[in-house]
């Protein structure tokens, strides 16, 4: 059972978020939702709490009103393969009003960051060769959407 559970709060947009989110990642569902009764503080009837599975991984999402936001200071790494698989998650969370950040950063309409990042970034980094990591740091640093290829390139240089 995991123990730790990322708890993300939206305005009224939970529910949406989630049934979004599902349906781009694998082995992923809504296991649970709570709605507003009589008592409030949301509309009667309306999702209070999501929650949310995601390639296996549980998440909660609240409708908590505007009091917070969303902000880049948390965010979800997705690990990529490669490049359609960069290129597919990139695209797809940021369909409806989301917004393209530097080095692999994105945020989504309902505001949550995330980081999509090929499996390749993170060897490359890493190398004990640090020429060859500063060169690949360079060349990320240029991008926003990762272009595997152009690590690649950097890296053999």
């Amino acid at each position: 059972m995991q123990k730790i559970t990322p708890f993300l709060w939206f305005d009224t947009q939970a529910e949406d978020a989630a049934n979004f989110y599902v349906s781009l990642f694998p082995n992923s569902r809504i296991t649970y939702v709570s709605r507003y009764g009589d008592a409030g503080p949301g509309p009667k009837g309306s999702a209070m709490v999501v929650s949310f599975e995601l390639d296996g991984q549980r998440y909660n999402a609240i409708n908590g009103g505007p009091t917070y936001k969303l902000s880049p200071a948390f965010s979800l790494s997705v690990s990529c393969k490669d490049q359609a698989e960069v290129d597919f998650y990139w695209n797809k969370l940021l369909e409806g009003g989301g917004v393209e950040n530097q080095c692999a950063w994105l945020q989504d309409r309902f505001g949550l960051s995330w980081q999509i990042v090929p499996d390749a970034l993170p060897r490359y980094l890493g190398d004990s060769d640090r020429a060859k990591a500063n060169r690949v740091m360079l060349a990320m640093l240029k991008m926003k959407k990762i272009i595997v290829a152009d690590l690649d390139k950097a890296y053999a240089a």
